[in-house]
């Protein structure tokens, strides 16, 4: 039984959220992705996201007055909307439905992470590991196991009641399955091992890593087949890595709400620490594998603070591929010419830009414009991504002044 007073708190936030679902620029915001996923841009997006929210609350914007745990649960995520929607909501749009995660459970690749962590923040999420080498055997590699779906259909019951207690009159309720928006080969593989552990691997031993890679992409390849059979895939994404995910070409046609399938869901794929290999090794290890699942999913952002602009040609063997990160770390000119109107440009630019001991705007528009500036050249679609922002400086108003400044420099 919830009790009254976090009853009142929650839905005090959903009326405030459901006021702001209701503008008109939530549907106008929507067109705007749709445009650019359809690579005919009426202008570039602006996303600000992964922002360290431990730096945010100096106005107590944030501070959770609730107390049972789910219902701080769905208040954290309100005061975040409410928060970015007032200080710099850029082209982010606010849904008017609070989407519940079905009961559904995943049994993993079976193995455990085996770390040491470091952090220099006790609040903040982006800390430092050094991983354990937990594949050096061939009979290491039987720890990869495949992934088993199930779920708690009673307790998707629950949760759904419990929001509809909270949320009724204000804001849809609506069950949402799981999203594979990320598929990562390699992410997972590196905290097995340690990033430098599997880089010199690939290059001693590759006909085991190429086992390795094969075992968890088979997983993978599992854990779809058993979300599909279930109903237990997400509806249509409205976010994909960060960014708009709008599109008039999903879902695919066939499409039943009560059982999505891959092809109508966008995916993300990315191989960081693939970031210094060469075209070729990118192509055997990376594109090989990951073409098995993206070519089950109907769109595919690639990419993500791994710079792609010298691996173009391989980016254009993987299945469809419609937008592809360019990192801080990347060639513009280069990326740019590569991608051409084929993709969307989607630009992450450095956030070190915001973490420097003193903000710079003029430094934060002369970036911005010399990505537009190559866009223009190239006649690529653009997006601005501002991600993985792990510090502020305690200067929340930082993040408000480069919004500012994306939305000027885009014409927003």
């Amino acid at each position: 039984m919830l009790s009254r007073d976090d009853v009142k708190i929650v839905r005090e936030l959903a009326a405030r959220a459901a006021e702001i679902a209701a503008l008109p620029a939530q549907n106008e915001k929507k067109a705007l992705w749709r445009k650019l996923n359809a690579r005919a841009p009426a202008r570039p997006m602006v996303m600000i996201d992964q922002v360290c929210w431990n730096e945010m609350n100096t106005g107590e914007e944030l501070t959770l007055k609730s107390a049972d745990g789910e219902c701080r649960g769905y208040e954290l995520y309100l005061r975040r909307t409410l928060y970015q929607w007032k200080h710099f909501p850029v082209d982010m749009v606010v849904e008017p439905f609070i989407p519940v995660p079905k009961a559904i459970g995943n049994s993993g690749f079976g193995i455990g992470v085996q770390e040491e962590t470091l952090a220099t923040d006790p609040g903040r999420d982006v800390i430092s590991h050094k991983f354990e080498n937990q594949f050096q055997t061939e009979a290491d590699l039987e720890k990869i196991k495949k992934p088993r779906i199930t779920h708690d259909p009673a307790e998707t019951e629950r949760r759904l009641a419990v929001a509809h207690e909270l949320f009724d009159g204000l804001l849809e309720v609506r069950p949402w399955g799981m999203d594979p928006w990320c598929m990562s080969l390699w992410d997972p593989i590196s905290t097995w091992m340690g990033v430098e552990n599997a880089l010199y691997a690939l290059v001693d031993r590759p006909e085991y890593m190429h086992k390795l890679v094969g075992r968890v992409t088979e997983g993978y390849l599992a854990m779809l087949d058993q979300l599909e059979e279930q109903g237990l895939l997400c509806e249509t994404q409205g976010l994909i890595h960060c960014t708009g995910a709008y599109t008039d070409e999903l879902p695919a046609p066939g499409f039943n709400p009560k059982k999505p399938r891959t092809k109508d869901l966008w995916v993300a794929g990315l191989a960081q620490m693939f970031s210094t290999v060469s075209p070729k090794m990118f192509k055997e290890f990376e594109v090989d594998y990951a073409s098995r699942y993206c070519a089950r999913f109907g769109l595919v952002y690639y990419g993500c603070c791994d710079p792609l602009d010298g691996k173009m040609a391989e980016v254009r063997m993987i299945p469809n591929v419609r937008k592809v990160s360019m990192s801080p770390w990347t060639n513009q000119e280069r990326g740019a010419s590569g991608i051409g109107r084929d993709f969307v440009f989607s630009r992450k630019p450095n956030p070190a830009f915001v973490a420097m001991e003193r903000f710079d705007p003029e430094v934060v528009r002369a970036d911005l414009i010399a990505t537009r500036t190559v866009c223009e050249k190239h006649g690529c679609p653009l997006e601005f991504i501002l991600k993985d922002v792990s510090t502020v400086r305690y200067q929340p108003e930082r993040l408000s002044a480069w919004a500012r400044i994306a939305m000027e420099v885009v014409g927003g």
